[in-house]
């Protein structure tokens, strides 16, 4: 059974890369943000999913 590429989900679901764009997408869709904002997240708190969370009262 091969694998289904058009299913993407980040391998490390404890870490938010924004220089991935299909992982920005997922994030920013996921936590319910603009691209801009989690960017602005990622920025002020680093790539911790948890820490993005907190930070924008997720």
């Amino acid at each position: 059974m091969s694998d289904d590429l058009s299913k993407r989900r980040p391998q490390d679901a404890s870490k938010i890369n924004v220089h991935e764009a299909w992982e920005l997408e997922y994030w920013s869709k996921e936590l319910g943000v603009t691209k801009q904002q989690l960017k602005e997240a990622v920025m002020a708190v680093g790539t911790s999913v948890a820490a993005v969370k907190r930070y924008l009262g997720k």
